[in-house]
């Protein structure tokens, strides 16, 4: 029996069931392999908050940009940040207009950009999940050791636990399973999910591990059953990496973190600690920023919660593109909206 045949025989009879896909590269991964379009009618998937530039807020881009503005600044970041639209402008548009923004593949490229360039302030926009947060404390702990002065973060890193917390608690959000991010996983391990309690399971990328999640969901609601199951076992453990919890652990430590579209969600971001403050561009450079929210139709926040679907809202796909986008979502490689966008094609 294929995995869709046992898809289909599993959910028979059952009615409708929504399992959110929490990261963003499953979403992506879904699409790609067109899995939306041979589920039963009554199996349904839906994305969550797993695009990290998704749920950050204007006000970290305001800030970004306003630190971009000033002499001897250069700020380095990952491309899809470049086009995120804080209150009046991006960091596209200031580079074209002069400032010194670097694309970067990974926080460590800043260590040589910073010693290269001993008269500048370096500025990397530490952006992420648990997923690239460690590689981000890594390279605070090789500046020290390096004796670099000159090198700074301005962080908006959040953890996905809390988000799933918060969503859970959101009487809007109507979930009945969870697609665990396995990325995500790799550093946290399981464990950490214990506190669902409605099935979920850690899913890899390719079409067959996704398709094997979504059997051991609908597995776990005909039997009864809430667990944290695990589908990508050969590289996801229940403890999860300790070296990098304990990297993180050194160098971070969790404060209330703003996310677009959930609000405020306790202990869910990451700030550097007071031993590393000398690498904290907010306590070396505070800067008083007001932002201005827009007041847009743009709907991300609430696609981001799983909500609203982006053909729901009306700038998607007219005044809304990758080209020209009005929100995060249709910007980032891994947003919802630029996902449905990019397989238009596709049955919604």
């Amino acid at each position: 029996m294929s995995l869709i045949e046992k898809i289909n025989k599993l959910a028979e009879g059952k009615k409708n069931l929504r399992f959110m896909e929490v990261c963003g590269t499953h979403t992506v991964a879904i699409f790609r392999a067109g899995i939306r379009n041979i589920l039963p009618p009554n199996v349904e998937l839906v994305s969550g908050p797993g695009c990290p530039v998704c749920v950050t807020n204007d006000d970290f881009i305001d800030k970004a940009v306003a630190y971009s503005k000033i002499k001897n600044v250069t700020v380095a970041t990952f491309g899809d940040m470049l086009k995120v639209p804080g209150s009046n402008s991006t960091l596209a548009e200031e580079a074209a207009a002069g400032a010194d923004v670097k694309i970067i593949y990974s926080p460590l490229d800043c260590l040589k950009i910073a010693a290269e360039n001993p008269a500048r302030r370096v500025i990397f926009l530490a952006v992420g999940f648990e997923t690239t947060a460690p590689t981000a404390a890594a390279t605070i702990l090789s500046a020290r050791k390096a004796g670099l002065k000159n090198l700074f973060f301005l962080s908006a890193q959040k953890l996905v636990p809390p988000a799933l917390k918060m969503l859970l608690a959101d009487s809007e959000v109507k979930v009945d399973g969870f697609l665990l991010p396995g990325h995500v996983a790799v550093v946290t391990g399981t464990k950490i999910f214990e506190f669902l309690k409605i099935p979920a399971v850690v899913a890899g990328f390719e079409a067959e591990e996704i398709l094997l999640a979504i059997i051991n969901l609908l597995k776990q609601i005909d039997e009864g059953r809430t667990e944290i199951s695990n589908e990508y076992k050969s590289v996801v453990k229940a403890e999860g990496n300790i070296s990098a919890q304990n990297i993180l652990a050194q160098v971070y430590e969790t404060v209330d973190a703003d996310w677009r579209g959930l609000g405020t969600i306790p202990k869910s971001g990451l700030r550097v600690r007071d031993e590393f403050s000398d690498f904290d561009i907010e306590k070396i450079m505070p800067l008083e920023i007001k932002s201005v929210k827009k007041n847009t139709a743009c709907r991300c926040g609430e696609v981001l919660r799983g909500v609203c679907k982006p053909t729901e809202c009306k700038l998607f796909g007219k005044a809304c593109q990758p080209l020209h986008a009005i929100g995060p979502c249709m910007i980032s490689v891994e947003g919802v909206c630029a996902a449905w966008y990019k397989y238009g094609t596709l049955k919604f």
